[in-house]
C-alpha cells in the first residue's frame, strides 16, 4: 500500500530548494493561515471553490489548501453547497471541485469575531 504524502512532502517535492524539516517545522502554521485565509473568504463571499481561493493565496499555501477546506469542513465551519466545478488548474486537467459556503456555525463565529473588533478599545 502506498502512503500518502503529506503537505509538507509534496511542497518539498516540488521545490526541491527548500529542506523538508523547515517545511514540517512550518506546516501547521501554514496550515493555520491558509485555514484563516478561506474562512475569512468565506465571510466576504456566499460561496466559493479552490478556484478562488488560488487566485488570492500566495502559491506556496496552495499546498495547504486542501487540507484547510477540508478540517474547515470536518470542523462544521464551512459546508458543501451539494455543486461542483472544473477546476481552473491547467494541471488537473478539469478535476470538478467542490463549491463551499459557511455553515451556519461559521455564520455564527464570523459574528462573534466582527462584534468583538467593533467593541470600543478600553486603555489597560
Amino acid at each position: 500500500m502506498t502512503r500518502r504524502l503529506s503537505p509538507a512532502e509534496r511542497l518539498a517535492s516540488a521545490e526541491k530548494d527548500l529542506l523538508l524539516e523547515d517545511i514540517a517545522d512550518q506546516s501547521s502554521w501554514d496550515r493555520f493561515l491558509v485555514e484563516q485565509a478561506v474562512f475569512h473568504y468565506g465571510t466576504r463571499h456566499d460561496e466559493f471553490s479552490a478556484n478562488d481561493l488560488r487566485d488570492v493565496l500566495p502559491e506556496l499555501s496552495h499546498g495547504f489548501l486542501g487540507a484547510a477546506i477540508n478540517s474547515l469542513r470536518v470542523a462544521g465551519v464551512i459546508e458543501h453547497t451539494g455543486r461542483v466545478v472544473p477546476s481552473t488548474l491547467e494541471s488537473t486537467h478539469g478535476h470538478r471541485l467542490g463549491v463551499w459556503r459557511l455553515s451556519v456555525k461559521g455564520l455564527v463565529i464570523a459574528e462573534q469575531r466582527r462584534a468583538r473588533f467593533q467593541q470600543p478599545r478600553t486603555a489597560a
